[in-house]
């Protein structure tokens, strides 16, 4: 399986980095930040995606989430 590797907090580009702290205020997870630094342009694109995806629809946010990371484990994407 391919592998990506995934950027430390230290070696964030300094946009990412403050995306990061504010993910990390919210309690929420900024792994995804990590992996997106190899093109942090794209983020503003991934962003504008998958947001509404994620938080519209008739399948909950949280079961959404919950499967993302079911997911993740099931393909070893683990940090």
């Amino acid at each position: 399986m391919a592998r990506v590797a995934a950027f430390e907090y230290e070696t964030l580009p300094p946009a990412l980095r403050q995306l990061a702290d504010a993910y990390q205020a919210r309690g929420a997870s900024w792994d995804h930040l990590r992996v997106l630094a190899h093109r942090p342009e794209m983020y503003e694109a991934y962003y504008q995606f998958l947001y509404p995806l994620h938080t519209a629809g008739v399948v909950e946010p949280a079961l959404k989430e919950l499967v993302r990371l079911k997911i993740a484990d099931l393909n070893q994407c683990l940090f």
